[in-house]
């Protein structure tokens, strides 16, 4: 049992790659470049949108995880977006010392902790919304999609019972203001600690469950929930685990996006969703690759329509939404072909 267990990739053949859909990402970079006109407009445009495309991929990738691994759609998972983002206001406002402090080291001790409470706090919720919501309704995906909608409205109205309606400023830690300049091309601080979070978190996952045996159970037990359990393994726990996981990432989004906005209102995780919708359609269902493509696209796409044609900006993404299942109807990485 451990041996077929421990040695996944030992005998199962290697999948082919397809690295289409990253030339996607960069073709679109490469098409940008003379639309924008200037080198360094286009490089700092080219770096924000990278960077918001990781902090969606983090918001994101939870809600992949949770369907690809468990099929359940959360329409819910806004709320775990949201709860991380004002637990950061929280946080960051009992450290209103070393958030002013002008040493980047001071400011990490205060973003470290409240991005830490931000995932805690997510997860807790996500326990608690998987036992009285989501379970109820596993395999029904109408109903799945109706009470975890209603499970969002009604933690949206306890956000504003405990932090109030208002909008409440996220301003960011004082060495994290401002940019770095690259010749004529400025670079924000925080869009690259943002990156680097992103690009750990990806690492992370993609270890997590191609490497590791516990995504190796996962995985196995989505395929044949059964024949795991005669095993001697309890799938409904690592089920739990899973959904748990996947409110942490959101809660970590959530701070991380927060802080990108610099302001936190109740209906944050609704807003966030629809992002979060048009990234997973583009994605695949369910794939992990597919999920990071689908954010840059995304970020990208943002910030050079909100550049170049500003009011095409709003409906930029489900026009590129449509364009690219146009051409993949299943996604860019269907679940079929990787997760």
């Amino acid at each position: 049992m451990s041996t077929a267990l421990s040695t996944p990739e030992s005998s199962l053949p290697a999948a082919r790659r397809d690295y289409l859909p990253f030339l996607l990402v960069a073709g679109l970079a490469v098409l940008a470049l003379p639309l924008v006109g200037s080198w360094s407009t286009w490089l700092t445009l080219t770096v924000a949108g990278l960077a918001m495309g990781m902090i969606i991929f983090i918001v994101a990738s939870g809600m992949t995880l949770v369907f690809g691994l468990m099929d359940v759609l959360n329409f819910g998972h806004g709320l775990f977006i949201a709860i991380g983002a004002y637990m950061a206001t929280t946080v960051l406002a009992l450290m209103g010392g070393w958030t002013e402090s002008p040493s980047l080291l001071a400011n990490l001790g205060a973003i470290v902790p409240a991005l830490v409470i931000g995932m805690l706090v997510a997860g807790a919720v996500g326990a608690v919304f998987e036992r009285l919501i989501v379970r109820p309704v596993y395999g029904q995906h109408l109903k799945q999609i109706l009470i975890t909608m209603g499970g969002l409205i009604i933690g949206e109205e306890l956000i504003k019972m405990i932090w109030g309606p208002q909008t409440i400023t996220l301003a960011l830690p004082a060495a994290l203001r401002g940019a770095l300049l690259f010749g004529d091309a400025a670079i924000e601080k925080f869009r690259l600690l943002a990156l680097v979070i992103g690009l750990l978190v990806l690492a992370l996952l993609l270890w997590i469950l191609n490497r590791s045996k516990l995504g190796l159970l996962i995985r196995a037990g989505v395929e044949d929930r059964e024949m795991v359990e005669s095993l001697g393994y309890r799938i409904r726990h690592l089920f739990i685990a899973v959904f748990v996981a996947g409110s942490m990432l959101a809660g970590l989004g959530g701070v991380l996006w927060g802080l990108y906005q610099q302001s936190v209102v109740p209906q944050l995780g609704a807003q966030v969703n629809v992002l979060i919708f048009i990234v997973i359609m583009i994605g695949g269902l369910g794939s992990t690759a597919g999920c990071l493509i689908g954010a840059l696209l995304v970020g990208l796409m943002a910030n050079y329509t909100g550049f170049l044609l500003p009011k095409a900006a709003l409906f930029s993404n489900i026009a590129l939404m449509v364009a690219v299942l146009l051409w993949r109807p299943q996604g860019v990485y269907p679940v079929t072909q990787t997760r």
